[in-house]
C-alpha cells in the first residue's frame, strides 16, 4: 500500500501544475492569493505551540477507531505524542485548510476528524464568528481536543462525538446552506460517497467541500474520481494530499492537478 502511495505521488509531481500552468481566471487567482500564500499569519504562531505541546505529551489514551484506521499503527492504547506525529495535518497543509475556509468567508465550517483540535482549532481562528461544527468518533481523543480548544481560548467550536453516519444527516439537516465542509476520517470508498452526497442538497455556488486522504487507497482514488464526474460538481483541485471541490454555476467543467 505504501509502495501504491509513493507511485501516486510520483505520479502527480509529474503531471501537476503551478499557478502558471492554469487557464482558469478562478483557479489562478486561488492558487496565486489562497494555496501558494505562504506568508506567516499571526494566527498561526499559538496553534503552533500548541502542537509542539502534543508532540510533548506521553500521556496515554485509548483511541477508538470507528473509519478505515491508521496505515501507521492499528493499536488501540498510544501516547499523545504518537497521535500528534503520525495523525495530525503538517502545518504546512493545516495553514492551507485555514487560508481556504478564510477565503469563503463562511459563517459555518463543519469538519469530520477532529482528532487532537489543531485543524480545527484553525477553522476556529478564520473568524470568531465562524460556527466550527466538528465531530471526532474516539471519546478520549475528543477530550484531547477540548482541552486544546480551552487552552487557545476558542469558544466557537461545537464539538460532537461518536458516529459520523449518525451524526453528520443532522447537523447538514440543520444548515441553510453549507459554506465550508471538511471531510477527514473514515476513509472507505462508500462511506466517502455517502457523506458527498448527503451535502449536496445544501451546497450553493460559493461552497466548498475539502475531502482528505484521496489517495489512501484504490477505494478513496476511486471515490475521488466518482466525486469529480458527479454533474454537479463543475470546478475541482487536486492537491494530492487533499482534494477541493467547487460548484460554481455557470463555469465550464474543469479538473485541475496543482503541485503543493
Amino acid at each position: 500500500m505504501l509502495f501504491q502511495f509513493i507511485i501516486d505521488y510520483l505520479k502527480h509531481r509529474l503531471t501537476a501544475k503551478s499557478r502558471h500552468g492554469t487557464h482558469s481566471p478562478f483557479v489562478y487567482k486561488l492558487a496565486d492569493e489562497v494555496i501558494y500564500d505562504f506568508n506567516d499569519k499571526s494566527e498561526y504562531k499559538n496553534i503552533e505551540e500548541q502542537r509542539k505541546k502534543l508532540f510533548n505529551d506521553d500521556s496515554v489514551i485509548t483511541v477508538t477507531d470507528l473509519g478505515a484506521g491508521s496505515h501507521l499503527n492499528k493499536n488501540r492504547t498510544k501516547k499523545v505524542s504518537q497521535i500528534a506525529k503520525n495523525a495530525l495535518k503538517s502545518p504546512r497543509l493545516a495553514k492551507l485548510i485555514y487560508r481556504l475556509a478564510k477565503n469563503t468567508k463562511a459563517k459555518s465550517a463543519i469538519e469530520l476528524g477532529t482528532c487532537l483540535g489543531i485543524t480545527t482549532a484553525y477553522l476556529a481562528k478564520t473568524d470568531a464568528q465562524t460556527e466550527v461544527i466538528t465531530i471526532e468518533g474516539c471519546p478520549q481523543t475528543a477530550e484531547v481536543a477540548r482541552k486544546n480548544f480551552q487552552d487557545l481560548n476558542l469558544e466557537n467550536i461545537e464539538l460532537h462525538v461518536g458516529n459520523f453516519d449518525l451524526i453528520l444527516p443532522d447537523i447538514i439537516a440543520r444548515q441553510p446552506s453549507l459554506d465550508f465542509v471538511y471531510i477527514d476520517g473514515n476513509h472507505r470508498k462508500d462511506a466517502t460517497l455517502n457523506y458527498f452526497k448527503w451535502c449536496l442538497p445544501k451546497v450553493t455556488e460559493n461552497s466548498l467541500l475539502i475531502f482528505d486522504d484521496i489517495y489512501w487507497s484504490e477505494g478513496m482514488k476511486e471515490a475521488w474520481t466518482e466525486i469529480k464526474n458527479h454533474p454537479d460538481v463543475t470546478v475541482t483541485i487536486d492537491l494530492f494530499w487533499i482534494g477541493l471541490v467547487y460548484f460554481k454555476k455557470g463555469q465550464a467543467k474543469e479538473h485541475f492537478k496543482l503541485k503543493f
